[in-house]
């Protein structure tokens, strides 16, 4: 397919730009391909991206094509954590996806690769890739390193932890200086399986990524050879007319989900696929088909936060392509899926290592013969809510207790580091989901002062907002509808019991069904101040058991 400027009187005057950033006739005669780069200063796993862009840049060239750099904003969601910069974390997918579609098809690109490497960043661009449809590859920039405090490797949620630690009195102010000190010692995603190093596994399953993307630290220069091979494989797929609707197919996102659960993903992976299928418009994914994918897959990586084991470490096993492999030879994924590398999926994985029984578990020994997420339901949640069934502590898979609610994070925050939390409490946190925030934050802080209060085994939290892929404990989010639609979490007293029942997929509010009726008719939601991008973003978005799209 010609460049939409190559030919033409009628196309003079646009060639006379790129004349004006010095392009020559046999670039501008050649396919134009953009190299999506959210590269800032702001957000660790995005400090280097420059890097990995002028290395894709140069696949490009030596495939053919002509590649141009255009940006991307993003959020870090580590920094925007636990203050109203939180607000705004999912709300910038939205932004992300529609600015790389404005990007492409307002300057006619033929093709993209497109870099990122954090949370929002990597499903806003899949986003943008499914709606946009021209050739399209993924390559992130990695996950940093474990940090070291003491011998003993950490990393972001350690971080958390010890804070919550230190309020509790647990751990002195100097010993938390020295955590954070060196929690976080090199640049690139954080280095557990928090959402997004889980979202970047999830693009190999996808196959919209080429082995390695998920788990190859940022540090190491192969990632600029990865890279490299990422703009080689967007013009082949430019050559052969490959778009992101024909890889991402229902089986693609199946395979996807799959290793979700094998790998014990954040439960953030499940709000962002959605998003992302809507968008390529793939039918029979849903909320509803992630119990029956957890139920038949085994789960055989336990990496940080649920385990002391860490992304670098996966990479060392074998990577993704490895758990990929073990699942396909157990016949619970599809190999007949299509990839970026112009390979099917089985072929991509046909040289991947063997589970070292370690890191990486068999099928036939594996962590926990059920997935890494559940999705509960119940009177509490009709429509859903999500755990990460593989980082709670088994005395909590079940557990009653009475509420304790709160309408704001803050709230629960102060409540909890005052030591007004006891054993066996229910901690409800609500109005922070995608319309009640606004913005569905996530709930790291309050999660992780639990723990650090030595409550982990103890206390549940339940919250119509999100949690971090660095969460642990019996934490259950996305509680749909959300206290701002109208849902019966809003309706939730002090003293009422929860039931929560993991391993039977349910969460209960045990008042009488007459009593929440009752309730729910003298209800009206509260309405948080909001104004800007953000007042949009509430009077438009959908709940989170739909993805949090757009209406």
């Amino acid at each position: 397919m010609a460049n939409r400027f190559t030919y033409g009187a009628d196309m003079s005057a646009q060639r006379s730009l790129l004349r004006a950033l010095g392009w020559t006739d046999g670039e501008i005669a050649k396919p134009m391909v953009a190299i999506v780069c959210a590269q800032s200063e702001i957000i660790p796993g995005h400090m280097y991206l420059d890097r990995i862009a002028r290395a894709a840049a140069e696949g490009v060239i030596a495939a053919g094509g002509k590649p141009v750099i255009v940006p991307s904003i993003g959020v870090c969601d580590g920094i925007a954590m636990g203050h109203e910069g939180m607000k705004y974390s999912l709300p910038s997918r939205e932004i992300i996806a529609d600015g790389a579609e404005i990007l492409l098809r307002a300057h006619a690109f033929q093709a993209a690769v497109f870099i990122g490497n954090c949370d929002k960043i990597i499903p806003g661009m899949l986003m943008a890739a499914a709606r946009v449809n021209i050739p399209s590859a993924f390559v992130s920039g990695g996950p940093m390193l474990a940090g070291r405090v003491h011998g003993k490797k950490t990393s972001l949620s350690t971080m958390f932890e010890q804070a919550g630690a230190c309020a509790a009195g647990v751990i002195s102010g100097e010993e938390l200086k020295n955590y954070e000190l060196n929690a976080c010692p090199t640049c690139g995603s954080c280095s557990g399986m928090f959402t997004a190093n889980s979202l970047n596994c999830l693009l190999e399953a996808l196959g919209m990524a080429l082995p390695g993307n998920g788990t190859l630290p940022m540090a190491y220069s192969g990632r600029l050879a990865l890279a490299k091979r990422t703009g080689e494989a967007v013009m082949e797929l430019f050559k052969n007319s490959v778009r992101p609707r024909d890889i991402m197919t229902a089986a693609a996102f199946k395979n996807a989900e799959t290793v979700d659960m094998a790998i014990g993903a954040s439960t953030n992976t499940v709000l962002h696929l959605l998003a992302v299928a809507a968008e390529a418009e793939t039918e029979g994914v849903s909320i509803d088909i992630m119990n029956g994918i957890s139920e038949r897959t085994p789960n055989l990586c336990r990496l940080a936060p649920a385990g002391e084991r860490y992304i670098e470490e996966l990479h060392e096993a074998g990577g993704i392509s490895a758990v990929m492999k073990e699942l396909y030879l157990a016949g619970l994924i599809d190999g007949e899926a299509v990839t970026v590398g112009g390979k099917k999926l089985k072929e991509v994985i046909a040289d991947a290592p063997a589970p070292d029984g370690d890191i990486i578990k068999t099928v036939k020994a594996p962590y926990s013969p059920q997935g890494g997420l559940t999705v509960l339901k119940g009177n509490l949640a009709p429509e859903g809510s999500i755990v990460k069934k593989s980082a709670v502590d088994p005395a909590m898979l079940r557990h009653s207790g009475p509420a304790k609610c709160f309408d704001s994070e803050e709230d629960a925050m102060a409540a909890i580091t005052s030591g007004r939390i006891s054993k066996g409490d229910v901690v409800v946190i609500r109005y922070e989901g995608p319309k009640g925030g606004p913005g569905m934050r996530e709930m790291l802080a309050p999660t992780s002062a639990i723990v650090g209060a030595g409550l982990g085994a103890d206390v549940a939290l339940i919250t119509d907002g999100r949690f971090s892929g660095a969460t642990r404990g019996a934490a259950i989010g996305h509680v749909c509808p959300e206290a701002a639609a109208g849902g019966v979490i809003g309706i939730v007293e002090d003293g009422d019991t929860i039931e929560i029942d993991i391993p039977a997929c349910r969460i209960d509010l045990k008042v009488p069904d007459g009593e929440i009726a009752s309730r729910l008719s003298a209800f009206t939601p509260k309405v948080k101040e909001a104004d800007g991008y953000l007042k949009r973003y509430r009077d438009g978005v959908s709940s989170a058991s739909k993805g949090a799209v757009r209406k």
